[in-house]
């Protein structure tokens, strides 16, 4: 667990009582004051919307300067990673903390193999859930059913780490292609032995008993990348669910289906589909792109500009400067014009021109770009926040590995300010007005 290093203290002065709090730094320098004993100090809770300004837990999974837009995990760079790396390679990075020499590379990738298949069983649920049954819906239900036909990942998850954490990363790629099927009324396609991570999902994906699945090498690459940059970003609220979950005793599979609940927001994971849809909205009202930026600077206008602007980015998100670089190769490779991407392009280009946008810091996010990159894949828009959850999934298995290894670790219990009814007695109903 990180520690963190004492560097001071802060004074408050409170009711003619002096009190002191220590300040805490990181190893990059972030500081926070310890208000642990403020309410039994002062008889004060702070208050803090959003969370925006507190620290739950001290971390050593990633690091984010969002107005340098620096995107690291476990001390490297995600651009350095997203180019040098396969995504299971930064799947080990996250659970184990060091990336993988080639043998451990190689044993890593056999038990993904040897773990991608689900319990026959379970494909009877597939066949209960109704047509068009959203996949986010199928995805979260299904991990959590996991727990019922893999029940030893539960307090001794420490042994043998590597197969219990390695078979739900596994596992949950092939319930997502499975989910995909589903949807749209098809068999579903078994893993393949000889196929890499990302290559059996697109296999899974688009091949049928009647036709080979159409990827190639490019969107492989891709793939990889986009589940990459996706795989883990420090506190948000997926992963701050799945640690509050967590932190209540419930086992690896709960926590995580909680983490895919809050994902599917459209404020989170689920903007990226918004962003899609808005392009489209964009293009069948003629593709005015200045009408866009106009109504999206209008305080009156409830219109919403998806996929600009970031909680924490306040300069360009270093995830969308790579999701952008490969949305053009992916394309590039399908030799496919993609009118929706002109407009993104030229939608970008306005904003970053306005002094409307660059004065908030509303820059392009990792949403902006990824949604037409999954689309030139030939994956469909309700699919987009699955692919977001299986790039996450290695980001929330570690963030609950490091609760659970917390000796100081309490369960998530945040205050209120009350703002309801003062005290009142109940009345007879037979005089209540």
């Amino acid at each position: 667990m990180t520690k963190m290093k004492e560097v001071g203290s802060m004074g408050l002065k409170m009711n003619e009582k002096d009190l002191r709090y220590k300040v805490y730094e990181g190893t990059e320098g972030e500081r926070a004051i310890d208000i642990s004993s403020l309410r039994k100090d002062t008889g004060c809770i702070a208050f803090d919307s959003g969370f925006v300004n507190t620290g739950v837990c001290s971390s050593n999974i990633t690091f984010i300067d969002g107005e340098k837009g620096i995107l690291r995990y476990r001390g490297y760079d995600v651009a350095d990673l997203a180019k040098n790396c396969e995504f299971i390679e930064v799947v080990y990075l996250l659970i184990h903390g060091s990336l993988p020499t080639e043998g451990q590379k190689a044993r890593y990738s056999n038990l993904l193999n040897s773990h991608s298949l689900i319990h026959e069983d379970m494909k009877e649920f597939f066949s209960h859930y109704p047509d068009h049954s959203h996949p986010m819906a199928i995805l979260s239900a299904m991990v959590v059913s996991l727990s019922s036909f893999y029940p030893e990942m539960g307090e001794n998850y420490k042994e043998d780490v590597d197969m219990k954490v390695t078979r739900l990363i596994s596992k949950l790629r092939t319930i997502a292609a499975f989910s995909y099927k589903k949807s749209i009324g098809h068999p579903t396609i078994y893993p393949k032995h000889d196929l890499s991570y990302c290559e059996n999902f697109l296999n899974m994906m688009f091949s049928s008993p009647v036709k080979e699945a159409s990827y190639n090498d490019v969107m492989v690459s891709a793939l990889n990348k986009l589940l990459i940059i996706h795989a883990d970003h420090e506190q948000n609220c997926s992963a701050s669910v799945v640690r509050s979950v967590g932190s209540a005793g419930a086992n690896l599979y709960a926590s995580i289906s909680s983490g895919i609940c809050a994902l599917w927001g459209p404020l989170h994971g689920g903007a990226n589909q918004q962003v899609i849809e808005m392009l489209e909205e964009i293009e069948r009202d003629g593709g005015d792109v200045d009408k866009v930026i106009e109504r999206a600077k209008d305080k009156n206008d409830p219109f919403r500009l998806m996929g600009f602007g970031h909680r924490v980015y306040k300069s360009y998100d270093p995830r969308a400067t790579i999701a952008k670089k490969l949305c053009m190769e992916v394309i590039e490779s399908t030799n496919n014009i993609d009118p929706l991407l002109d407009i993104a392009m030229k939608l970008e280009e306005k904003a970053l021109e306005d002094p409307y946008f660059v004065d908030r810091g509303l820059y392009p996010n990792v949403d902006f770009y990824t949604g037409l990159t999954y689309r030139e894949m030939g994956i469909p828009t309700d699919m987009f926040t699955v692919m977001f959850a299986i790039g996450r999934l290695p980001g929330w298995i570690a963030q609950w590995m490091e609760l659970k290894d917390d000796p100081h670790g309490r369960i998530a219990r945040p205050r209120q300010i009350y703002t309801g009814p003062t005290f009142r007695k109940v009345e007879p109903i037979s005089k209540r007005n």
